[in-house]
């Protein structure tokens, strides 16, 4: 009878092992990209250029699914040097004492919406971390020659000032608020 029980637990254990589907982000068909308004007449748009992400899937449905997500702050580029050496100071995100900023989701929320979520996890830059809510979007699944792939679109605003990122604190020249936008590619491991 004892034997029984522990062939039981193990087979669930192997079920519920190979139930998950691990996904590697694609980073040649992935971008990472912030907007910010610039002395409240236009927007600065930026992009970090390396970057490395997980997602976790039980089922179908995202609603399970567990992100991570790493990105080295260094590779910030808003196309013009002189301001992305200037982002890489202590004014900005410090890289030399914090060179990632990272992402872990805690839960995903399906919405009344087709193919939208709200995908809630801990936001860590500069050492502060902050629960953010990103709305997700999936793009769908596809097979192709390099293995299957997952799309999604996420999208966020969060306020630099929570993140101790606070060169022109007032928000005159440099807005508060800086609007996330990932196109994120992944593939079936």
């Amino acid at each position: 009878m004892k034997k029984l029980g522990i062939l039981l637990i193990m087979v669930t254990f192997a079920i519920n092992v190979q139930a998950q589907t691990k996904w590697k982000v694609d980073p040649f068909h992935s971008s990472l990209n912030f907007t910010i308004e610039h002395s409240g007449i236009s927007m600065v748009n930026g992009k970090f250029t390396n970057y490395s992400g997980t997602l976790t899937t039980e089922e179908e449905e995202l609603s399970d699914a567990k992100f991570k997500f790493t990105v080295h702050v260094e590779s910030i580029n808003t196309n013009v040097e002189k301001r992305d050496q200037h982002l890489r100071s202590a004014d900005f995100f410090e890289v030399e004492k914090y060179p990632e900023m990272s992402f872990k989701s805690n839960e995903i929320i399906k919405t009344g919406k087709l193919d939208h979520y709200l995908l809630f996890g801990d936001l860590t830059i500069k050492g502060i971390t902050k629960e953010v809510v990103f709305d997700l979007y999936y793009g769908g699944k596809v097979k192709t020659d390099q293995g299957e792939k997952l799309g999604l679109k996420a999208e966020t605003t969060i306020n630099r000032l929570d993140y101790n990122i606070d060169y022109d604190p007032t928000g005159a020249g440099i807005a508060k608020d800086v609007n996330i936008v990932a196109h994120l590619q992944f593939v079936k491991q």
